[in-house]
């Protein structure tokens, strides 16, 4: 960034921050991180699918799936691994039970023998119906202690019920998990077992249930079977009809977010509801925007429980229909978007169970994008190019449709340019971690340039978006200037990885450099240029997150740095807003580093070229502080007071967050409901392609 030495003062009204706003006790993404690379370090996270895997192989759950916990960073399959085409019962035991990473695609109906089988699925693996001919019959699958990150998806499962209703003697489940964590249970068609549709129990957490429909049975979903208070599940828009008990029936879940779903009972059908959504224990519950019809008991609750209820409709029900107490704000660990309770009927019904194509997790995608092209790099030269500019170059102008440009591992010393003529273009690592795909270079702001004079600082990037809709995943951009060897040069700024686009995806990356790592730039000060990372390292020390960019940081570690004498003093975020925009939101993320406590601020306000005009801003919520964050954590910058801009946080945790007080804003509960990253990207909901 090119500092300026203007030292013009401006007075605005301020944003409306209070103090004296107590912390939460507790932060979404509570999880301890390494200084460097965390535990979701270099073999945590997924490498992208090929190019022949189908879209939803690169789909990732909503809910409580996506959280950070227990070491797993959300709930993304088996898309690690080879993905492989089953149609008999060995091959899908072969495949679920393996120690690899599999996306198991079901394209047959499936008996199970003997009748009652659950296939032990291990960890890391999707297995999803191959359109609507994927039929498990007589059986289902049994996740174990510490399975972790399982997809079920687009099968059904059903007729194991051997004939008595009340079965105590059959434990024949679809789905029944015992200690496992991070499932996803989605767009399935679940009946007719001898016992449980979905059994989630013995602490296992961090589950979404989502899209699916459940019938004709009768103790269909419970949740529980523990005294402790440890499981957190996400259920929305699933299809509950003709079912009698356990609708679902939760116990000591100590978050369960139940909406949007629909509970359907109809008069004159062989099954009659006892009851529908079940409080029990010492659960807390929050219950929102579902629709009841004709159910008895619609919403019970133990004395011991709380249940909290929210624009929930009811038709033609009967009986119990209790709450109490106070339970959560499940937006503290997500993001999620309510649909109207009015409207849910006709969206479940046509949205639940199997579909002919799955897209991405709503429930109205029929069709998947067109098949992306590939291009693929290589230094051995085993593929189309040797270097990703060249890959770049052959991207013809104007393209309509995606362009993979698929980077085998190896360090290319290179400079990338994305011209704005080619739009739709991903950058994606094919190695096992972020860490085996390397772009880098080391120009600086003072670099001399081969034909006179020098870079400045967005000439510096190594790699320079200037494209919209580009993507780039497990892949590191870095930027290696050495400014120990050059502290003759005018300018020590070197940035890794700049844009100056719209909707642009970070995914899954390693972003590394010293002073302004990564600017966030739009195509020109009117235009807009949204941003968002996720799943990733942004590591740097002066400034390393700057620019006008609309930008979110979600679920990622930003990673501070010592300066090139050994010394321990930074700043994070250097935004230079438009006073209409919005600036950088850093959420569910953790902001640590091997550097000396209180050193760096979380940000100061970036006024470019002298502008009072801009509104600098900068929101740190439901993040992990360490103590290398300073107790005074803004900056003023180029003679503009911070105060007079857009700086605050809210519900942060760890050594580093600090009460409320005028040199530290907190937003209200209101304002932090307008400061969620859909308030960031608007109309764009960022999709792996």
């Amino acid at each position: 960034m090119e500092r300026t030495q203007d030292k013009a003062r401006h007075r605005r009204r301020r944003l409306g921050l209070t103090v004296g706003v107590p912390m939460a006790l507790v932060a979404a993404v509570g999880l301890s991180y390494g200084t460097v690379f965390g535990v979701f370090g270099e073999d945590a996270q997924p490498k992208a699918s090929a190019a022949t895997t189908a879209a939803w192989a690169d789909d990732v759950a909503d809910g409580f799936a996506s959280v950070n916990a227990l070491g797993q960073n959300g709930t993304y399959g088996g898309r690690d691994g080879d993905t492989v085409t089953v149609k008999t019962l060995a091959d899908l035991e072969k495949y679920a039970t393996a120690s690899e990473p599999y996306v198991i695609v079901v394209a047959a109906t499936i008996n199970m023998d003997p009748v009652g089988k659950e296939i032990k699925v291990a960890s890391d693996k999707t297995i999803v119906g191959s359109g609507t001919s994927g039929h498990i019959v007589g059986g289902g699958f049994f996740l174990g202690q510490g399975v972790h990150n399982v997809i079920i998806r687009n099968l059904t499962i059903r007729d194991s019920y051997q004939g008595i209703w009340n079965d105590k003697e059959h434990d024949f489940d679809a789905i029944q998990m015992d200690g496992a964590h991070h499932v996803w249970i989605d767009h399935n068609d679940l009946r007719h077992m001898a016992d449980g549709l979905i059994d989630v129990r013995k602490d296992s957490t961090d589950v979404t249930v989502s899209w699916n429909k459940l019938s004709n049975n009768n103790k269909t979903f419970g949740i529980g079977w523990t005294e402790n208070v440890v499981t957190d599940i996400t259920i929305h828009h699933n299809w509950f009809r003709e079912t009698e008990q356990r609708n679902p029936s939760t116990d000591n879940a100590a978050h369960a977010h139940l909406y949007n779903n629909y509970l359907q009972d109809d008069p004159g059908t062989d099954i009659t509801s006892s009851y529908g959504n079940y409080s029990r224990g010492n659960t807390k519950m929050v219950l929102e925007n579902s629709y009841f019809q004709g159910f008895n008991n619609p919403v019970i609750k133990d004395s011991t429980a709380t249940l909290v209820q929210r624009g929930n409709v009811f038709s033609g029900t009967s009986g119990r229909n209790e709450s109490g107490g106070t339970a959560f704000d499940p937006k503290t660990y997500y993001s999620y978007t309510l649909d109207s309770a009015a409207d849910v009927p006709s969206k479940v019904k046509s949205g639940a169970g199997p579909r002919s194509t799955i897209g991405t997790a709503t429930a109205t995608a029929t069709t998947t994008a067109a098949a992306a092209t590939t291009l693929t790099v290589a230094q051995d030269g085993s593929g189309q190019y040797k270097t990703v500019q060249a890959a770049v170059d052959a991207v013809p102008a104007n393209n309509t449709s995606r362009v993979v440009i698929s980077i085998k591992p190896g360090t290319y010393r290179e400079t990338v340019k994305i011209p704005s003529t080619k739009p739709h273009v991903t950058l994606q690592g094919t190695g096992g971690s972020r860490k085996d795909t390397v772009i880098v270079y080391n120009n600086s702001a003072g670099t001399t340039k081969p034909g006179g004079g020098t870079y400045g600082t967005p000439g510096s990037a190594t790699v320079a978006v200037e494209a919209d809709d580009f993507q780039a995943r497990n892949l590191t951009v870095s930027n290696d200037f050495d400014e120990k060897a050059n502290q003759n040069a005018a300018g020590h700024q070197a940035v890794a990885l700049r844009t100056g686009a719209d909707k642009v995806f970070l995914d899954s990356v390693i972003i590394t450099g010293d002073q302004d790592t990564l600017e966030l730039e739009t195509a020109a000060s009117d235009k807009l240029g949204r941003v968002y990372v996720r799943n990733s390292y942004v590591v740097g020390n002066v400034d390393f997150i700057f620019g006008r960019a609309s930008a979110v940081i979600d679920r990622s570690v930003i990673t501070l740095k010592k300066r090139w004498d050994g010394t321990s003093a930074g700043y994070v975020t250097a935004p230079s807003t438009p006073a209409d925009r919005k600036g950088f939101l850093i959420t569910n993320s953790t902001v640590n580093g091997d550097v000396s406590a209180g050193s760096f601020y979380l940000g100061r306000n970036w006024h470019a070229g002298g502008d009072a005009s801009l509104d600098p801003q900068t929101t740190v919520r439901n993040s992990t502080l360490s103590n290398a964050v300073k107790s005074t954590p803004w900056s003023d910058m180029g003679g503009f007071s911070w105060k007079d801009d857009r700086f605050a946080e809210y519900k942060n945790t760890g050594p580093g967050a600090g009460a409320a007080s005028s040199d530290r804003p907190q937003l209200t509960d209101a304002q932090a409901a307008d400061q969620e990253i859909a308030d960031w990207l608007g109309n764009w909901t960022p999709t792996a392609s």
